[in-house]
């Protein structure tokens, strides 16, 4: 018997998996460039680390759209809002397809980033509140898998028709992917809006607490490291491990399966022992970069090393994120983007310095030297929050079963639209 949220009990109602499939397109566009580099600087006419700058850009994209878009997007219809962003998304990736400059393919992959800020921002409300109090939790989690499916699935098959096509083939190919999504938003998507009203005041004062920062310091560093690392992976995959080129998208494929089991592990681990689980994982983080420096000259050493790096990286994302989200209290929408912003702010200092190394005397080695050291310095947030922890007990943010006032309207629980007192 279906439930007041309009689907049977265990099951997620439908639209929560086309979220899913828009997330998934996004997370491609994001690291599929990794796989395209030596492509798309040849055709471009810049060198491989100035390339690099199109997965930095999407990342600044998003760390300005994330909380941008969160507050900016908050009073226009929910459906709207999520068909404008994937027709915004599909027309970046029709204007890069076409370029010739690289400079307007920067641009269009900025455009791109704040067009995915805006779709994450609202379709994370639509999915819990789709979802119903039952399982809340569920539906995001699902929708976050789309990101890390992308890893497993997207980014490997993006790099396997960009040889065959060409670096603008996968973009076509995404532009279509996302048109089609904004007529299934537009087909599954409730016509009648929720709106949400925020007291920005709370939101603001949820950012005092030094633990949230902690937390996303750590988000920063260790995503940083990982990132810095994989933007360059192609290069050093081939030119000093020697893999072949047609081989480096199954490489891609064990870093994203190494990603959707650490996001898994830590997932499950970090509900019991969280400041252990972030510690153990980020030191292991630290280690195997720094053992990939010497061990990249080994073809079978440096796939599993990439993997590993994959497993104990992502292993500490959902752990800070809910922590994070849990210092916030009762006012958690901007730090929920705050976490995304930090993530991609890791992103974007990562491999711009990972580019620069690479540029160096460093050589090929440079980015996975400076994946080590980022990794390694994540090492002190998340010490300094494992202190703080024993001192004073973590604020657990609960699903209100009470109207809450009328300033302030709970974005991250499912609510019934908001009555006007």
């Amino acid at each position: 018997m279906p439930s007041a949220t309009g689907h049977a009990p265990g099951k997620l109602p439908f639209v929560v998996w086309v979220l899913a499939a828009g997330t998934f397109l996004m997370g491609t566009t994001e690291f599929v460039i990794a796989g395209l580099l030596p492509e798309m600087a040849a055709d471009l006419n810049v060198s491989v680390p100035h390339a690099g700058l199109l997965i930095t850009a999407f990342a600044v994209g998003m760390i300005v759209g994330g909380p941008t878009m969160a507050l900016a997007t908050l009073r226009l219809p929910q459906r709207h809002t999520l068909i404008g962003a994937l027709a915004v998304f599909a027309l970046g990736h029709v204007v890069a397809a076409l370029a010739t400059s690289f400079t307007v393919v920067l641009v269009a992959r900025v455009v791109t980033a704040l067009a995915t800020g805006a779709f994450w921002a609202v379709g994370f409300v639509i999915a819990t509140a789709a979802a119903g109090p039952q399982s809340p939790t569920r539906a995001v989690g699902v929708m976050m898998g789309g990101l890390t499916l992308a890893n497993v699935v997207g980014v490997p098959i993006g790099s396997f028709a960009g040889q065959y096509t060409g670096w603008r083939g996968p973009f076509w190919a995404l532009a279509v992917l996302a048109a089609l999504a904004a007529v299934f938003v537009g087909r599954f998507i409730p016509r009648v809006e929720q709106r949400a009203e925020v007291s920005v005041r709370a939101e603001v004062r949820a950012l005092r607490q030094r633990r949230l920062w902690l937390a996303l310091a750590a988000a920063v560093l260790i995503m940083g490291g990982v990132l810095a690392t994989y933007t360059y992976i192609t290069p050093l995959l081939t030119d000093r491990a020697g893999i072949a080129a047609s081989a480096v998208p199954l490489v891609l494929i064990a870093f994203g399966v190494g990603a959707l089991a650490g996001t898994a592990i830590g997932g499950r681990l970090g509900d019991h022992r969280p400041m252990a689980t972030t510690i153990t994982a980020a030191a292991a983080t630290a280690l195997t970069l720094l053992v990939l420096v010497p061990g990249s000259t080994s073809p079978v050493t440096a796939v599993v090393l990439v993997f590993v790096m994959a497993l104990a990286g992502f292993t500490v994302n959902p752990v800070v994120t809910s922590l994070a989200v849990r210092f916030a209290g009762d006012a958690p929408t901007l730090t929920s983007a705050l976490t995304t912003s930090a993530y991609n702010t890791g992103i974007a200092a990562g491999s711009a310095i990972a580019g620069r190394a690479l540029d160096s005397s460093l050589g090929l080695t440079g980015p996975a030297l400076v994946g080590a050291v980022s990794a390694a310095l994540t090492l002190l947030p998340l010490i300094a929050l494992a202190l703080s922890s024993t001192a004073r007990p973590t604020r657990i943010v609960a699903q209100h079963t009470t109207a809450p006032g009328p300033d302030h309207v709970r974005r991250d629980a499912p609510t019934p639209a908001p009555q006007r007192h």
